[in-house]
């Protein structure tokens, strides 16, 4: 079939912009160990999914000393040597963060916000939660990426000026970089707070809320009227902040912004911090990837 000329613009723009998107995606990293256990329902042609979890599996087959030491297989701890732990002199003050790959001239960023009680050293634990934060590093240094895991002062409007400082010196030094920014649990805040930061919210590609919380004020930020996507990871049976609220939510999204890219894996069975062992960094990354090309 011969295709018309007034088409073939239309077309070659079409392979442009798909072949740009491949380009961006992560390469595989141990793809078999950590995709999704199995899918048990899919909505929304495929952005609510829900996953199986089994803890006998999940956490026992997968860790040598359940929830302290991933085996072995779930590890490559070559990347450390790509690992510094830094300080960073800001307006917003000093701020202490691990840095994983290239600290300049990033393809991407991805920076991990810890919940209540955690700290930089969390997000850089190569054997903690099934090995998944091993994961996310060797993905970024393997991929011309950038992964940060700072210290921060609180969930409030300091702790939100100290990241967004953060990001806006790496982002400089990375011009073009897509940023991730992946929120745990009460780190949450954080999140919905750099998605209404308007000198920020253009830098952002996408937020990951990681067994985390809601925030209505959302919907009227920034972030939200330029459609960064949103990914949902959340367990079932979470009694932090009910998986019930947190689809809510999510819908919530979907009805103000219909087509809006917003993605939610409920891990049926899992708890509240289930969603940081699961969650699949390279599908989920690939995704937002995709969606911001």
């Amino acid at each position: 079939m011969r295709i018309p000329a007034f088409l073939i613009p239309a077309l070659l723009l079409l392979v442009s912009v798909a072949a740009e998107a491949h380009a961006q995606a992560l390469k595989p990293f141990k793809d078999e160990l950590f995709a999704y256990p199995g899918i048990l329902s899919s909505e929304a042609g495929g952005n609510y999914l829900v996953v199986d979890y089994n803890e006998a599996r999940d956490i026992d087959r997968r860790d040598q000393v359940p929830e302290r030491r991933a085996r072995s297989v779930y590890v490559s701890t070559s990347v450390r040597k790509a690992q510094k732990d830094l300080s960073l002199n800001t307006d917003a003050g000093k701020i202490r963060h691990f840095a994983v790959g290239r600290t300049e001239g990033a393809r991407m960023i991805t920076v991990y916000l810890h919940g209540q009680g955690g700290s930089r050293k969390q997000g850089v634990d190569d054997f903690t939660f099934g090995g998944n934060f091993n994961r996310i590093k060797n993905l970024m240094a393997a991929n011309g990426g950038l992964y940060l895991s700072p210290d921060f002062s609180d969930f409030g409007d300091k702790g939100a000026a100290e990241v967004a400082a953060l990001i806006s010196y790496y982002a400089g030094r990375s011009p073009g970089a897509k940023v991730f920014v992946a929120c745990g649990s009460m780190g949450g805040m954080l999140c919905w707070r750099l998605a209404s930061d308007r000198s920020l919210a253009g830098q952002l590609s996408g937020l990951l809320l990681l067994g985390s919380l809601w925030d209505e004020g959302f919907l009227g930020s920034a972030a939200f009227k330029g459609r960064v996507p949103v990914f949902f990871g959340q367990g079932s049976r979470d009694t932090v902040f009910p998986v019930e609220k947190q689809e809510a939510f999510y819908r919530a999204i979907l009805a103000r912004a219909p087509g809006y890219p917003a993605r939610f894996v409920r891990f049926e069975t899992g708890t509240h911090g289930t969603p940081i062992r699961m969650t699949d960094w390279r599908d989920t990354l690939n995704w937002m990837l995709a969606a911001r090309p």
